[in-house]
């Protein structure tokens, strides 16, 4: 899982750049947002995904 550390823009871009179908990534990507919008946090808990 994440730690409480602040979001790093080089693991945001290495994580969109993963091989999946751009359906299944933009998804992931909502999902995992709206996750940490909810929580109040900067990391959703799926660490390694689109949006975390």
């Amino acid at each position: 899982m994440c730690s409480n550390r602040k979001p790093d823009l080089k693991e945001f871009l290495d994580n969109l750049k993963k091989p999946m179908p751009f359906p299944l990534k933009a998804r992931l990507y909502l999902r995992n947002n709206l996750l940490k919008i909810k929580n109040l946090q900067s990391c959703c808990g799926n660490h390694g995904e689109p949006g975390c």
